[in-house]
C-alpha cells in the first residue's frame, strides 16, 4: 500500500555513499522534536536501518549500541533528549499488531518506522516520509524527503545542506 500525505515540503538528492546517508540522519536528528514520526520506505538493503542507527546514535550524543529491530520489531531508547522508538514492521501480518507493540505510546517521543506501509492508514498526521531507492553506484541512494507543514522549515534547512 502506498502511503500518501499532504506535502508542504519535499526534496530529493543522491547520497553517493553510506556516509552521506548517515550524515543526513545526523543532521535530521538535531532537528527532530518530541512527537515527530519519521517513516522510512524502501526495499531491503536500501539503508533504512543504517539511517535509523546513525539518527539514534547522533541523538544520544555518545556511542551506544543500536541493534536492528528486525526480530524484536521495536527497540526503544530512553535518552536525555527523550524517548526514541525504532520500529521495523517488515514481519507484521496486520496493522493492528503494531499497536500491540506500543506504537500509540511511541508517538509521544520520536518514532522511526521502517516499512510504514504495513500500517495502512495508521500513520499519524504530518509524518516525515523518507524514500530510499537505488542510484547509479553500488553504495549510492536516491533519497526523497516529504513532509507536511511541521516539516517545511526543517526540510528547507536540510535542502541547503544536501
Amino acid at each position: 500500500m502506498k502511503i500518501t500525505v499532504p506535502s508542504a515540503a519535499a526534496f530529493s538528492f543522491t547520497a553517493k555513499s553510506l556516509t552521506a546517508t548517515q550524515s543526513l540522519a545526523q543532521e535530521l536528528s538535531a532537528l527532530a522534536d518530541k512527537g515527530d514520526v519519521i517513516a522510512l520506505r524502501g526495499d531491503l538493503g536500501m539503508g533504512k536501518s543504517a539511517f535509523a542507527r546513525a539518527f539514534i546514535q547522533a541523538r544520544a550524543g555518545v556511542p551506544i549500541e543500536v541493534p536492528s529491530p528486525t526480530f524484536t520489531l521495536v527497540q526503544t531508547y530512553e535518552l536525555p533528549s527523550g524517548l526514541i522508538s525504532h520500529f521495523d514492521l517488515y514481519r507484521l501480518n496486520d496493522a493492528s499488531d503494531a499497536y500491540e507493540l506500543g506504537l500509540d505510546d511511541a508517538f509521544g517521543g520520536i518514532t522511526l518506522i521502517e516499512w510504514p506501509e504495513r500500517l495502512g492508514d495508521g500513520l499519524p498526521r504530518d509524518p516525515l516520509i523518507i524514500d530510499f531507492a537505488p542510484a547509479d553506484a553500488p553504495d549510492a541512494r536516491k533519497i526523497s524527503l516529504q513532509g507536511g507543514t511541521s516539516w517545511a522549515g526543517r526540510l528547507d534547512f536540510l535542502r541547503l545542506k544536501f
